[in-house]
């Protein structure tokens, strides 16, 4: 190999490449981590040496997966670091905690600077009615102090992972302010904890009181670990590459691009099987950081418990994406007032929010309707103290829904998602409290108010409603007779069943919004998702031709079969999913090496031609 070729090799390996990030799925990824695995065996005794070494890999990982971005995260670990110093050295509350507020403030205005600037800019320019454009001012200001112009300054690019390391970033203010946990007295330690590069870009999101004390103990994995962890690997490509990346590229991409293009009956099968997608593409991505950070010795949390198996969607939100649930309670529901009682930042948001979808909408039904329940529900908490704080904690809970849809993404689709499952939180909340018979009188209502509006005043969302209503009384309403005839025989696995199907089925159709917004330019996101949900709403509210359904389900029998045996195998009891994972994991090394060679021979039929990045990787 001569000087030239040495020179492009080296230059190749440490530039940037979009075209070539280091993920999970990509050989380039297992490359990486095979070296800093094998470097990795040599410092893992010495505690300083191994997490000042995995810090430097997260680094150069995170610079290969995002550029010159890894100067926000250096940034933002700096920062943290030293505000962390500040606040332990000093006993004065008053002066911890304008450390703390400034840290977190800092944070968040980082986040919103690349995040949320053409939503922000788009909502103001609704607002007021003028035309300004967004301006990457960062990228500006290097060009002029440079002399060139080395970045589009017309633009402003998402930093992936940067939702996930600020919220981690977050934690660790906090938790250092209530002394959960002591500062981190090693810089390189602490840019260990916020780099890690497992879970850097896609998380979990792990917190500083889970994470910190990991930092201090000596490495230790077991056999059984050992098995544990490749086994999580495996059963994480298999759900992206097998499950995620097949029902993307042959169905549900194809829908959502052109919704208008397809029947009914698939625009509400993309539906559904884009919510089996999105599970096997994320927690896949959680399993395989598992799975690699135990074999260095490290656990993160988990991120995902059967989410499809709960049966409210209440308890989908304590099984989905529970590191951010667990943070949103814990760092925002909770300061809010959480169910003790409401805050100034509980009616700030809540009214923030109101006033904005007001001069954004500029609707007097809308508006009419705020307005409205705002006095009605003021009106009440002055009448009862129990109302009240009932009313304070709904409402402590809807902010944290609606902004945990925004930190999906900068679009009025995202937070459109959260308000649906926090209105789906709060309806359970209200409905299990009812009686047998009082549900089917309700069901019964609805059912009746949306049969008879879509009568006088048709119209495809209404028909959808219609539908689901009526379905919904049907099944409450032979629930409350077969109570009434056998009180004491009541089938509780046909109930359980019965509420996960419903739970399902809602949480799909909330996703309609969360699909339509995702992936796309910040600057055209919102009249883009809009647009999408709008269309594919009309298609399935709309004609069904029913004849055509055996000829779909023929042509698409891939992707059928592989959505239910997907659903078949999500449904499994949890005992014996631990039956299989923890055999493998006692299998003979030689075995489990053969059936990782011939797992990668398989997986690699099924990778797509086109790049799929992680879906997360977006937030």
């Amino acid at each position: 190999m001569n000087l030239d070729s040495l020179k492009i090799f080296f230059t190749n390996l440490f530039s940037f490449n979009d075209q070539y990030p280091l993920l999970f799925t990509q050989f380039n990824f297992w490359a990486f981590f095979a070296i800093v695995f094998a470097f990795f065996s040599i410092f893992h005794r010495k505690r300083l040496l191994r997490n000042s070494f995995l810090f430097f890999a997260s680094i150069f990982f995170y610079y290969k997966t995002s550029g010159l971005f890894v100067l926000i995260l250096i940034f933002d670990m700096f920062l943290d670091y030293y505000l962390g110093i500040v606040m332990d050295s000093s006993k004065r509350q008053g002066f911890r905690k304008f450390h703390m507020v400034f840290g977190v403030v800092v944070n968040l205005l980082v986040l919103c600077y690349f995040k949320y600037a053409y939503f922000f800019t788009d909502a103001y320019n609704t607002i007021v009615g003028s035309q300004y454009e967004v301006i990457n001012w960062l990228a500006q200001w290097t060009n002029d102090l440079t002399g060139k112009d080395y970045f589009d300054a017309s633009k402003i690019l998402l930093p992936v992972g940067i939702s996930f390391y600020t919220f981690q970033n977050i934690s660790y203010l906090v938790d250092v302010y209530k002394k959960k946990i002591r500062h981190v007295s090693n810089l390189l330690d602490f840019g260990f904890y916020v780099s890690f590069f497992p879970q850097l870009v896609a998380g979990p999101i792990v917190r500083a009181d889970q994470f910190v004390p990991q930092l201090y103990k000596p490495f230790f994995l077991t056999r059984k670990q050992f098995g544990i962890a490749v086994f999580w690997i495996l059963n994480g490509l298999a759900k992206k590459l097998i499950m995620s990346d097949y029902l993307a590229v042959n169905f549900v991409d194809r829908v959502f691009n052109n919704p208008t293009l397809f029947t009914s009956f698939e625009n509400l099968s993309a539906l559904f099987i884009y919510s089996l997608q999105v599970y096997a593409d994320f927690s896949g991505y959680t399993d395989i950081a598992i799975g690699v950070a135990m074999l260095m010795g490290f656990y993160l949390p988990k991120n995902f418990n059967s989410p499809y198996k709960a049966d409210s969607p209440s308890n989908f939100w304590k099984r989905w994406h529970i590191s951010l649930s667990k943070w949103l309670q814990d760092y925002l529901y909770i300061p809010l007032g959480g169910n003790r009682n409401a805050t100034i930042g509980t009616y700030l948001c809540i009214l923030m929010i109101g006033a904005v979808i007001i001069l954004l909408t500029k609707n007097a039904v809308i508006t009419s309707i705020i307005v409205g329940l705002a006095v009605i529900l003021t009106v009440i908490s002055l009448i009862s103290k129990k109302a009240r704080l009932k009313i304070s904690t709904n409402i402590n809970m809807m902010n944290t829904m609606l902004l945990g849809g925004l930190w999906h993404g900068a679009s009025w689709n995202f937070m459109i998602w959260g308000g649906l499952n926090g209105f789906g939180i709060l309806g359970f909340k209200i409905w299990r409290h009812f009686a047998q018979w009082l549900r089917s009188l309700v069901s019964g209502l609805i059912f009746a108010a949306f049969f008879v509006c879509n009568y006088f005043w048709p119209a495809p969302v209404l028909m959808i409603f219609t539908v689901w209503s009526g379905v919904f009384f049907v099944g409450t309403l032979i629930r409350c007779i077969y109570s009434a005839i056998w009180p004491n025989k009541d089938i509780n696995w046909l109930n359980f069943s019965w509420n996960v199907l419903m739970t399902f089925v809602f949480i799909s159709f909330t996703r309609l919004f969360f699909r339509s917004g995702s992936n796309l330019d910040p600057a055209v996101a919102n009249e883009t998702a809009w647009n999408t949900a709008k269309a594919m709403v009309n298609s399935i509210g709309g004609h069904w031709n029913v004849a055509a359904i055996p000829d779909i389900l023929l042509n698409y029998w891939p992707v059928f079969t592989l959505f239910v045996v997907g659903m078949v195998i999500h449904w499994l009891p949890d005992r014996w999913k631990r039956w299989y994972r923890i055999n493998f994991a006692m299998l003979p090394i030689w075995l489990i090496w053969l059936i990782v060679v011939v797992a990668v021979f398989v997986l690699y039929q099924f990778i797509t031609a086109d790049l799929q990045p992680f879906i997360y990787f977006q937030f």
